[in-house]
């Protein structure tokens, strides 16, 4: 059975484009065990090309800096969706062109940052679980992570303070309210 998780930092008014910008402030112990977690629950990563692009980039050169973290960024499997990628070079990465090919994968699936694709499996109704770290900062522009237009009906099932005015929120798709 396949399931897609979507994580994500946000700020306080749904932005979640570059997080690098605003989110470093407040990094500390507990929001890097929550990475840790949710990475070593994945049985894969699936990412958008863009975000596979700077991933591929930045971590085959951390693993000494991340230690285990940065270990399993480049063992796991992952999954780039992209219609302009013809094969992937990172290792344990596989092009899947389409959502119907992300629709066919099995196991346990994170997705972060890749805007793109999320804005689209949402619209498909393909993600399962919400993982956000909100952040306490507006930053009044920016890619959101839910577009304009787009309707999801969720439940909450876990809100937790990470230090920082950081809050994990979790969030699973419900059916329609009557």
């Amino acid at each position: 059975m396949r399931r897609i998780v979507v994580s994500e930092f946000v700020t306080l008014d749904g932005v979640m484009e570059a997080p690098n910008e605003w989110s470093f402030p407040y990094w500390n112990d507990d929001i890097a065990q929550f990475k840790y977690e949710e990475l070593y629950e994945a049985e894969a990563l699936l990412l958008g090309r863009v975000t596979y692009d700077g991933f591929a980039a930045a971590w085959p050169n951390q693993v000494e800096e991340e230690g285990e973290f940065g270990e399993r960024m480049n063992t796991i499997q992952k999954y780039v969706v992209s219609t302009t990628l013809d094969k992937a070079e990172w290792t344990n990465s596989t092009v899947v062109p389409d959502l119907d090919g992300v629709a066919e994968l099995e196991g346990n699936l994170l997705v972060g940052g890749s805007a793109a694709l999320i804005q689209a499996l949402i619209k498909r109704d393909l993600v399962d679980d919400y993982r956000l770290l909100v952040y306490p900062i507006v930053v009044g522009k920016g890619k959101r992570l839910f577009a304009d237009g787009t309707a999801a009906n969720l439940d909450l099932v876990e809100v937790r303070d990470i230090g920082s005015g950081v809050t994990a929120m979790r969030y699973q798709r419900a059916e329609p309210k009557a």
